[in-house]
């Protein structure tokens, strides 16, 4: 047996931006996404970009593996403004 260790696999990441408006009796409905972004970096400058025209907008990722149903604790990148409470 070889004292190798194997490379580590990191497990697949969900990372997701959702923007916020107020509706005519001022609840917060998205407007937009959650839509999957390619990296963190990337949900967070695309976040940044959403907040100054919208209500609220909430980047954030997690571990996950869908085929498996297997899903991390979610985990804030970026929040501006007002979001809906994550559950």
């Amino acid at each position: 047996m070889s004292d190798k260790l194997l490379p580590q696999h990191t497990a697949p990441k969900l990372i997701v931006v959702t923007a916020f408006d107020r509706d005519e009796t001022g609840d917060l409905q998205p407007v937009f996404g959650p839509a999957e972004q390619q990296s963190e970096d990337r949900a967070i400058r695309t976040a940044k970009a959403l907040a100054g025209k919208h209500a609220g907008v909430i980047a954030w990722s997690r571990d996950a593996n869908p085929s498996l149903g297997e899903y991390g604790e979610p985990t804030t990148l970026f929040v501006g403004g007002d979001v809906p409470d994550m559950e």
